[in-house]
């Protein structure tokens, strides 16, 4: 496995594998790897010629009181498991090489930001679309790879790619859980054993929901409030969120083939998401 910096190593690489007709997936992350980034990188070896992984905690998305400091750094660590997956190139760049100066441009999404994380994130997304444009044009990916967790994500880089016309498939994979249902994800580190234990309680709640959809409950704006008020209930974290939403348009009116039943829950130093789209 090549560990690489800077801009100019990545496309050194990446031109000897265009010479040789390879075909590329990426797997873009924020480090702190655990089992769900590890099985996009099993995806990704199975269905490329080559593997680049991406470690870049992105600070344009990060509001002014969200924890970019905090957010957890264990780049030893992460090495070691790329490398163990197969991984051809980890592309580890410091901030100043994504950003060496001031953005004159950014993306700006205009839809599918109102609704979800997008709600209480003002900017968050344009920092997210930005960054992975930036890498998507640095690492030239046949297919990229995206947890199905940060589903608001995925349907906002599937539409950026569709918008722009950028010639990279967008694969979306099946959600990791631990063995009691909780969402694997790099923040679930900072949970106190308290807040852990309460944290099942937002994927037992998107199942109640999934399965009242599924025995035909059609009044939508009551049986989100009242999973909201039972998730409010259960646990001693603030709920952000709860929602039920037509996906991947992310409007309230169900017009898509599958709807999304996602929610937020903010604890003492951890924002815990989780979703379950189901078809309709």
């Amino acid at each position: 496995m090549k560990y690489v910096t800077t801009k100019a190593e990545l496309e050194a690489e990446r031109l000897n594998w265009e010479k040789d007709g390879k075909t590329v997936g990426f797997v873009p992350t924020m480090g702190a790897l655990h089992e769900g980034h590890l099985s996009l990188i099993r995806k990704a070896r199975t269905e490329n010629d080559m593997v680049i992984v991406s470690i870049f905690v992105n600070p344009l998305q990060f509001g002014p009181d969200e924890d970019y400091d905090a957010y957890p750094r264990t780049i030893d660590m992460d090495k070691a498991l790329a490398e163990k997956e197969g991984t051809d190139v980890l592309f580890v760049p410091p901030v100043a090489e994504m950003y060496p100066q001031p953005p004159y441009n950014k993306v700006s999404v205009i839809k599918g930001t109102d609704v979800l994380c997008g709600k209480s994130r003002p900017g968050h997304f344009d920092g997210v679309a930005t960054v992975v444009l930036k890498l998507f044009l640095l690492t030239r990916p046949n297919r990229a790879y995206f947890g199905q967790k940060d589903a608001q994500q995925v349907a906002v880089v599937k539409n950026m790619v569709n918008d722009f016309h950028l010639p990279v498939e967008v694969i979306a994979s099946p959600t990791i859980r631990e063995k009691d249902g909780l969402a694997m994800s790099s923040r679930n580190k900072n949970l106190t054993s308290e807040e852990r234990e309460d944290a099942t309680t937002l994927f037992s709640h998107l199942k109640i929901a999934e399965d009242r959809l599924r025995s035909g409950e059609t009044n939508i704006t009551e049986l989100e409030a009242e999973m909201k008020r039972s998730l409010h209930n259960a646990t001693s974290g603030t709920v952000d969120y709860l929602e039920i939403l037509s996906f991947p348009s992310l409007t309230k009116e169900l017009k898509d083939k599958q709807v999304i039943i996602a929610a937020a829950l903010q604890f003492s130093k951890a924002r815990l998401i989780d979703n379950i789209i189901i078809d309709i």
